[in-house]
């Protein structure tokens, strides 16, 4: 039954009530699976089935195609669509699905090497944020061994590829570039470290197998290394960039233009999935936990998943610190789908040669408005104020928001980032391409 109001009726019904949405099995696809379990979808006449993808290409290839109506994505993933880096799609994205989530593995044996360039607390234990300084002399040798240090990233426009690099980079390791004019997408050209594409469920198989020295990925993934005694988590994102963004709900242009009220609706829906996951200072996510951690969506150890989705997160075995801002779904507008946000992976795309060319500034403010739409989310925000699922307070001020945050200055380099000055943001980063650089 869809839930009645004036607001609702002003929405309209929706054009399309079947759909099939895809995921990849990482616990920030919660969204997703809150809004099915909980009802939400079905509250506004939304007949969903979620299914498990093998990999984020098959993933956007399977929503371009239409045998998907949409999927959890990364933030990369609609942008680089757009621009045409890999397969050329007009992707858009109404809906941020989450901040943060994601961390840096290495195994025991890089980390055994690491820690002695690492400065300890009183108590012993290893300082945080770890940086990759102390990865640079286990670099070093390897390669008097003529040996590489290879890393694992899950996708090449991953929101993983662009904060392994940042840390890499931040510590004075360079982490390689693309070259697509000159048909090299390896990513690897002058790099001191060799970041490769791995699946994420197939992170921790591959470290234990000494194929990668170490990855960065999403939760579960993280977690699993320290349970199966195999690594150990070094840094999380939030302590690379805080509050980052990280997936989106992505769905093509053609798609929201065909079935606009289908659209906010479902919008509505994921909003409500998101405010749940964090309402009562995560008093549900225990119970988040629990659905995750069927086979049907996540399918790893409750203990797991809950290790980093309930506020903590274990480095070392037996180092568990609190992070309560480790998973974030709605707080600090988490959900809103921020220019700047899009923005700076845009940056980043740039400067490791993604964008082979000088782009003017106006170009990365007429491509975040292309992809990220922020219309959209104020058509479903407004619905659930007036249907009463939603406070304005919990929302932007929709009259005066101008999708840019305010310049942000809580990385790990203390680099201010400015969304309205890509160019200028670029030109003051040690590594990768300037501004007006071409390879």
């Amino acid at each position: 039954m869809i839930a009645a109001s004036q607001h609702t009726a002003a929405v309209g019904l929706p054009e399309k009530e079947d759909l099939k949405f895809g995921f990849i099995k990482l616990t920030d696809m919660a969204p997703l699976a809150i809004a099915l379990e909980k009802g939400y979808f079905e509250e506004e006449g939304l007949f969903v089935e979620l299914e498990a993808q093998a990999n984020w290409k098959v993933l956007l290839d399977r929503v371009i195609t239409g045998e998907l109506d949409g999927a959890h994505m990364l933030a990369g993933q609609p942008l680089a669509a757009t621009i045409g880096y890999g397969t050329k799609a007009d992707i858009i994205t109404p809906f941020s699905m989450d901040l943060n989530g994601n961390g840096i593995t290495v195994s025991n044996e890089v980390w055994k090497a690491m820690e002695k360039h690492i400065p300890k607390r009183e108590d012993g234990m290893p300082e945080h944020p770890i940086h990759a300084d102390a990865l640079k002399p286990v670099i070093k040798k390897l390669n008097e061994k003529s040996e590489q240090f290879k890393m694992g990233m899950v996708f090449p426009v991953s929101t993983h590829n662009y904060e392994l690099r940042y840390w890499l980079a931040a510590g004075g390791i360079h982490p390689g570039y693309y070259a697509p004019h000159k048909g090299d997408t390896s990513g690897q050209l002058q790099a001191e470290a060799l970041l490769s594409v791995t699946p994420p469920p197939q992170m921790p198989s591959t470290l234990e197998a000494g194929t990668i020295h170490g990855y960065c990925v999403g939760e579960p993934w993280n977690q699993q290394a320290v349970f199966k005694g195999i690594g150990v988590p070094v840094i999380t994102d939030y302590e690379i960039w805080k509050n980052n963004p990280e997936k989106v709900f992505g769905i093509t242009k053609e798609f929201a233009e065909k079935y606009p009220n289908t659209t906010v609706r479902l919008t509505k829906a994921l909003i409500r999935a998101a405010k749940w996951l964090d309402a009562d200072n995560n008093a549900n996510r225990p119970e988040a936990v629990k659905i995750l951690s069927q086979p049907y969506y996540v399918g790893a150890d409750e203990e797991v998943i809950a290790n980093s989705m309930t506020g903590t997160f274990e480095y070392e075995k037996g180092d568990t610190r609190s992070v309560p801002d480790f998973n974030v779904f709605f707080r600090y507008n988490a959900t809103y789908p921020y220019y700047s946000d899009a923005i700076w992976y845009l940056t980043q795309m740039r400067r490791w040669g993604q964008i082979s060319e000088h782009k003017p500034d106006e170009w990365y403010f007429d491509t975040a408005e292309q992809v990220y739409r922020p219309d959209i989310y104020e058509k479903a925000a407004k619905a659930l104020i007036e249907d009463g699922y939603a406070d304005s307070d919990e929302f932007p001020d929709f009259a005066s928001e101008s999708g840019f945050k305010p310049p942000q200055t809580e990385f790990l380099d203390e680099m201010t980032y400015d969304g309205r000055k890509p160019n200028a943001y670029l030109d003051k980063l040690d590594i990768g391409l300037k501004a007006d650089e071409t390879l």
